[in-house]
């Protein structure tokens, strides 16, 4: 057991996550022999094999789901010691790892990385784009420092501080762009496109149409706002998309947008991060900055 370190941590931590040796071994950048030579180190040192290895897979035996908690709150802690380290230097330098989600990443993140960089000198910041449940179980193995998403996330271990409220808005083709904006009711009937299953967006949107994610529909997903925009263009159907997509997203396509009668469907934007993370008082002040950025984007005239 005194063998163990910190290296054979990390890369059980990989190969738990991704269930495979390759996988694991891109992710932790070194070959697929040097990351089975490790664990199995790391299992001579524990005295029991953590992992059941198959031809086309790779999971964790029973004592392996026992013990990956514990190396994964062992990673966590190690992880806030350098926050801890960061956190009392007189500016905030080194790597800041960022989750966002993809419907906001493309039209908020050019606002505020610039911004970061000028008032932060020396500091690093690492962009993982991915879907809301991906970011909660990253931010809560420490792989992330904070996640940009749609509140609310409800995790107790969680600080969410909300930025700013947006609009969904209405995108139809052109053609119809005199037409009268429907009601949330004859959406489906217009032929609803919406974003593939796992993306928070789709879920709001259907909650806004009433809708019940499971009930057939007659439509096609896609996996970008940007698809969807095309799509609309092509005459396919309609479909809505957050404020702040509008002027990177409509500017190829010939479509239309409008606002929603009141109540408009809308969503909270938020930052959140571990309430353990010492590095908090830092976020709050990078949590104004994005509140800022995205106040000074506001500029997009869309039709009443």
């Amino acid at each position: 057991m005194k063998n163990l370190t910190l290296k054979q941590l990390r890369y059980f931590e990989a190969l738990a996550r991704h269930g495979h040796f390759g996988h694991a071994a891109d992710a932790c950048a070194i070959s697929q022999p040097a990351l089975s030579m490790q664990i199995k180190e790391l299992e001579n040192s524990l005295g029991t094999p953590v992992f059941e290895r198959g031809p086309r897979h790779v999971r964790l035996t029973a004592f392996g789901e026992s013990v990956a908690a514990r190396i994964r709150d062992i990673l966590r802690a190690v992880e806030e010691l350098d926050d801890l380290a960061r956190a009392s230097r007189d500016h905030l330098s080194g790597p800041l790892r960022i989750g966002v989600i993809p419907t906001i990443a493309p039209y908020l993140l050019p606002r505020i990385i610039g911004d970061l960089t000028r008032l932060h000198d020396g500091l690093d910041i690492r962009v993982r784009e991915t879907q809301t449940s991906t970011l909660i179980e990253e931010l809560t193995q420490g792989r992330i420092d904070t996640a940009i998403v749609a509140l609310p996330v409800s995790e107790p271990a969680f600080e969410e501080v909300a930025l700013f409220d947006e609009e969904f808005v209405l995108v139809r083709p052109l053609s119809e762009a005199d037409q009268p904006v429907p009601t949330p009711d004859r959406l489906p009937e217009m032929r609803l496109l919406l974003l593939e299953e796992g993306h928070c967006f789709r879920d709001q949107a259907l909650s806004f149409c009433n809708l019940v994610a499971k009930e057939p529909r007659e439509l096609l997903d896609g996996s970008t706002l940007s698809t969807l925009v095309q799509m609309v263009g092509a005459g396919i159907g309609v479909t809505l998309i957050p404020e702040m997509a509008v002027s990177v997203e409509t500017r190829s396509a010939p479509v239309s947008i409008a606002r929603f009668a009141p109540p408009r469907p809308t969503r909270t934007i938020g930052m959140i991060w571990r309430k353990t993370n010492p590095l908090a008082e830092r976020l709050l002040m990078i949590a104004d900055l994005v509140r800022g950025a995205a106040d000074a984007g506001k500029t997009v005239d869309i039709r009443q």
